[in-house]
């Protein structure tokens, strides 16, 4: 079916972003396996395109361009080529671009947004800790305020960009007394004293995505690095999940469809017993049904980006977004595996690595679990 939200300029757009991802990404990937991160020279790409810079305004190096549909455009261009990609770039443009133009104060965009849009300054978002998972109101970093600041000690794991961010939204605990209440968010930067990372972590999938554990010990952050208002950063965060729920849907189906139309032209070339693997009928009626429940999926998605570009995508929505196109995505690439028979258990293919990177997604940005007990509260359950 064909998809109607997109425009001339989204196409132009998407066409640039396709260009990129053929230029800088495709021919490097051996490169990103190998060395589990995405190097500097993509990003700086990536900024020179001006693929960075969507969600800023122009005055900071951005452009603004006031319009939700672009930035899936570059996410799902991305996801083609891989789902770690676009979990990078995504975490940097799409999720952490939010909190910087919204809560930052003029100086504080003036200092970071040009390098941010540039790809000189890489962002991350540190919110997930060891012990509490999807749990964020749980969290045990703590910031006590100092003379001029504020002092942090804690520590993130999962965190993606980890490895390389040259600036970190971090949440701390500033007021135990007030639970979620009692949370702030703070730009940590790279060169802090008591600020480490640990270990590249060692995933099942998504490899070349330099995911990390952060560390932060008596970090002092003067109170110019301070995000927003003290207190309310569970709340600044809140705003701002619908937007992560709804990027990562839409690099969910983008994933998907990829790989599962390189599935269809395998199994018109690969043959058994005589004939094409994709004419015997069991894998004609599930090719048939996989492809149906991404269009519907996609359909779902689109309403949702269009939602939220005109301001109106609820927490809830984003929730089933979130959790069905992930359910969908794996559902589809665990059915590529088996249609590619043996070579689909292969590194070498595609499929096998989408299928790996794919598992992760019904578990971050909220577990499916959690997006199904806010559907379900909001039902009044």
């Amino acid at each position: 079916m064909q998809r109607i939200i997109f425009g001339e300029d989204h196409d132009a757009f998407r066409a640039s972003a396709k260009e990129y991802a053929d230029r800088s990404l495709v021919p490097r990937m051996e490169q990103f396996l190998e060395e589990k991160t995405i190097d500097r020279a993509a990003w700086l790409e990536a900024g020179k395109q001006g693929f960075l810079g969507l969600d800023v305004p122009e005055e900071y190096g951005g452009s603004s361009v006031g319009d939700y549909r672009f930035n899936a455009v570059f996410a799902e261009e991305v996801s083609k080529v891989s789902a770690s990609l676009s979990s990078c770039f995504g975490i940097h443009y799409d999720c952490s671009a939010p909190y910087l133009v919204d809560l930052g104060t003029e100086e504080q965009k003036q200092r970071w947004l040009p390098k941010f849009c540039s790809g000189e300054l890489v962002a991350a978002i540190g919110m997930t800790e060891p012990s509490g998972g999807s749990d964020l109101a749980a969290l045990k970093t703590t910031a006590k305020k100092a003379d001029g600041g504020w002092v942090v000690n804690g520590s993130k794991t999962f965190i993606t960009n980890g490895d390389m961010a040259d600036l970190v939204i971090t949440a701390a605990r500033t007021d135990p007394s007030k639970g979620a209440k009692g949370i702030t968010l703070f730009a940590i930067e790279e060169g802090m004293e008591g600020f480490a990372r640990g270990r590249k972590l060692d995933k099942v999938g998504q490899t070349e995505s330099g995911t990390s554990e952060l560390f932060f010990e008596d970090v002092f952050v003067p109170d110019e690095n301070v995000l927003g208002e003290v207190d309310r950063g569970f709340i600044h965060m809140m705003e701002r999940l619908a937007q992560e729920r709804v990027g990562a849907a839409v690099s969910n189906v983008a994933h998907a469809v990829q790989i599962l139309d390189e599935t269809i032209e395998y199994v018109k070339q690969r043959k058994a017993f005589g004939q094409p693997v994709g004419s015997f009928q069991y894998n004609k009626f599930l090719i048939a049904e996989l492809v149906t429940k991404a269009e519907v999926t996609q359909a779902y998605v689109d309403n949702a980006i269009v939602a939220h570009d005109e301001d109106r995508l609820s927490a809830v929505d984003a929730a089933k977004a979130k959790w069905w196109s992930a359910h969908v995505q794996n559902e589809i690439l665990d059915a590529c595996v088996q249609l590619h028979g043996g070579y689909g258990y292969m590194n070498e293919y595609r499929v096998a690595r989408a299928w790996r990177d794919a598992r992760v997604t019904k578990i971050w940005a909220g577990s499916n679990e959690i997006m199904k007990e806010l559907i379900g509260r909001d039902l009044g359950l």
